[in-house]
C-alpha cells in the first residue's frame, strides 16, 4: 500500500502542476499563457510568486516520492531504477528554484542561476524518459522516443524566443511551446505511473513479475 502511494504520487504531482497553470494565472492581470512562460508566473515582484512557491514546494514533494516509489518497484529492471533516481533527484533539486526577474527589470545572477536550474531540469526530465524507453517493451519504447521528439522541438522553439523576455521584447508563442513540452514530460510521468500500478496489481495477484515489460 505504502509502494503504490508512491507511485500514485506521480498521478498528483502532473495533475496539481496543470492546476497550477490554469488556477494561478487568473491572479496575475495582463498574463498571457500563449505569450508569457511559466517562469513568469513566480518571478520577482510577480503577484503570483508567493503561491506558485507554495504549490511549486508541494509538486516537487511528489515528484521526489514518485521517484521513490519507481526505484522501490523496479526489481532487478536496472533502467527503471536509474529512472527512479533521476526523478527522486529532480524533485529535490526543484524544492528550490533561484527566480527570474519580471520583463524589463533587467538581468541579473539570480536570472543567470534559474537558466541553469531549467537546463538542469530539463536535462533530468530528459534522461527520465531516455533510460524509461529502456525499461519496457516496444509501445512504451517507442512513446517514450516521440515524447522525447516533442521535448527536443518544443524545447528549441522556446530556446529561440526566451533571450526576448530579459529586453522586454515580444514573444507571442514562447508559453504554447513551453507548456506543450512541459505537458508531453507531465503525460508521460502518468503514462509510466499507470504501467506500474498495474504491474503491483499484477503482482498481487499473480506474484511478482519481471518487469522488464512487454508494454
Amino acid at each position: 500500500m505504502v509502494l503504490n502511494g508512491l507511485l500514485i504520487c506521480g498521478f498528483l504531482s502532473s495533475l496539481l502542476y496543470l492546476a497550477m497553470n490554469v488556477i494561478v494565472p487568473m491572479l496575475f492581470e495582463g498574463y498571457s499563457l500563449a505569450s508569457q512562460t511559466v517562469s513568469e508566473l513566480s518571478a520577482i515582484d510577480a503577484p503570483t510568486r508567493p503561491l506558485w512557491v507554495l504549490l511549486g514546494t508541494g509538486y516537487s514533494v511528489l515528484v521526489a516520492a514518485f521517484g521513490w516509489g519507481v526505484w522501490k518497484s523496479a526489481g532487478g529492471n536496472r533502467p527503471l531504477r536509474v529512472v527512479g533516481a533521476l526523478m527522486l533527484f529532480d524533485g529535490i533539486v526543484s524544492l528550490y528554484w533561484p527566480p527570474m526577474h519580471l520583463r524589463g527589470a533587467g538581468f541579473s545572477m539570480t536570472d543567470k542561476m534559474h537558466i541553469i536550474w531549467a537546463a538542469v531540469t530539463v536535462f533530468l526530465m530528459t534522461l527520465a524518459i531516455g533510460f524509461g524507453a529502456a525499461a519496457f517493451g516496444k509501445r512504451f519504447r517507442f512513446y517514450s522516443i516521440a515524447t522525447l521528439v516533442i521535448l527536443v522541438v518544443f524545447g528549441a522553439l522556446t530556446g529561440m524566443e526566451s533571450p526576448r523576455i530579459a529586453a522586454n521584447l515580444p514573444t507571442p508563442w514562447i508559453g504554447v511551446w513551453e507548456r506543450t513540452s512541459i505537458a508531453a514530460f507531465m503525460l508521460w510521468v502518468l503514462v509510466l505511473a499507470m504501467i506500474l500500478l498495474a504491474d503491483q496489481s499484477s503482482a498481487a495477484a499473480h506474484g511478482p513479475s519481471r518487469r522488464s515489460g512487454a508494454k
